[in-house]
């Protein structure tokens, strides 16, 4: 991967790069388009291959990320997103093996029907083009959008954070490596060759070469492309996701998908930031599981009844229960029963992920279909909500608009579709 140096302080050089940038991703989509699935597969297939070969490269540059980072003082959950490590770089590998075993989307009929007249027609999948991709501080998702716009037939201009900007370079330079081995157009991914926050408001305003742009990160990112982008948008907004345990959880279930949701990896989207409890559970259920996230390092801030159980619990406000903290800390509130639950995540939450721990069928149906959140989960952990866990391969991120696409972006989420007609010489009156 050749990286051009951008001289940020002439603007018509900084133009100029992102314009063959854009001009490159175009000419890469047409030929995409009707590349074969074994020659894609290929070029994922060597990726994965160069990622494991070149590990400790990878590995060398996100030090030098991770070193910057501290000497910057970011916290321990953004420090968690940035770090790879060996099994975090091969489960990338894997991840672009899994991706190449997926059915390729393109030119499959989603639905298919017969007119009176002797009219065949088909809805088929097609690429959606250029794809842009603007996320922070996690390198592994250059391998996740790189391979993922591929597989489904797009370029792809990628722009990740200042952050990882020698990780990303380092596994950018494997995914390149894996086009140029397959005889496709190395300008099919492509990262954007500069930290420059100018980069992110120049992608956003080139529609004649970019048809989608794909946000993933944290709200005032999200906030910026949204106000910013001349270009359709896959929305990503933050994660403010739920747990309820219902008066009829079992509790040691209860206990267990808590602590997982909360604490497994409090820096993903999927993360549990707000726990709600029925009231007539604080005595059977709550208290356990306060004890055990105190125990496990999270801390817990609550209202007044959950206060009462435990002294070492902090004191919630209005802003707890709008808050992604991606860090050890929880907010904790009683409700009474699934309707206040429902009404308190409709009220606070940002429509990512929700769970409902209970034995009882009928609130869980009620749960279900009363939140119009993207992923709503029964009996189960939010930290599932990962499109590489819903067998999607994996994903760009989760989306919470209701365009296009909704939860988890994978293959399938980045295509469009158009209609084939065929007919035996019929015209119409």
């Amino acid at each position: 991967m050749n990286v051009v140096q951008v001289a940020t302080a002439d603007t018509a050089d900084f133009d100029a790069v992102m314009e063959e940038l854009g001009r490159a991703a175009k000419a890469a989509a047409a030929e995409l388009a009707y590349a074969p699935r074994t020659t894609k597969d290929t070029a994922l297939k060597a990726a994965a291959g160069a990622i494991r070969r070149r590990s400790e490269e990878i590995l060398a540059a996100n030090d030098k990320d991770m070193a910057a980072a501290e000497a910057k003082g970011l916290t321990g959950a953004l420090l968690d997103r940035l770090k790879l490590t060996p099994d975090r770089v091969d489960a990338m590998a894997r991840g672009l093996d899994e991706i190449a075993a997926l059915e390729d989307p393109i030119g499959q009929a989603i639905a298919a029907w017969e007119q009176p007249n002797g009219l065949k027609i088909e809805r088929v999948r097609t690429p959606l083009g250029v794809i842009g991709v603007i996320y922070e501080s996690r390198p592994n998702v250059t391998a996740d959008a790189g391979a993922l716009c591929l597989k489904a037939g797009n370029a792809a201009i990628l722009r990740g954070g200042s952050e990882s900007f020698h990780s990303s370079r380092a596994i950018g330079e494997c995914l390149i490596d894996g086009l140029r081995q397959a005889g496709l157009p190395e300008a099919a991914i492509q990262l954007v060759p500069t930290a420059d926050r100018a980069a992110v408001g120049r992608l956003l305003t080139m529609p004649n070469y970019v048809d989608v742009i794909v946000p993933r990160g944290g709200k005032s990112l999200i906030a910026r492309v949204q106000d910013e982008s001349k270009i359709p948008v896959f929305a990503h907004l933050d994660g403010i996701c739920h747990v309820y345990v219902h008066e009829k959880a079992d509790p040691a279930m209860a206990r267990e998908i808590a602590l997982n949701a909360k604490m497994r990896r409090t820096g993903i989207c999927g993360a549990a930031e707000t726990l709600l409890v029925d009231r007539s559970a604080t005595d059977s259920h709550l208290k356990a599981i306060v004890g055990d996230l105190i125990e496990a390092g999270c801390e817990v801030r609550g209202d007044d009844g959950t206060q009462r159980l435990d002294p070492r619990v902090a004191a919630a406000t209005e802003e707890d229960w709008e808050t992604e903290y991606l860090d050890s800390i929880i907010a904790v509130k009683l409700v009474d029963g699934v309707d206040d639950a429902v009404a308190h995540i409709a009220a606070h939450g940002s429509h990512h992920t929700e769970t409902i721990v209970t034995d009882d069928q009928a609130a869980a149906d009620r749960f279900i279909q009363r939140l119009d959140s993207a992923i709503v989960m029964h009996n189960a952990s939010t930290q599932f909500a990962d499109g590489g866990e819903f067998g999607m391969g994996a994903e760009i991120g989760i989306s919470t608009g209701k365009m296009h696409a909704r939860g988890p972006v994978g293959v399938e989420q980045l295509t469009s579709f158009k209609y084939v007609v065929r007919g035996t010489g019929q015209t119409r009156p």
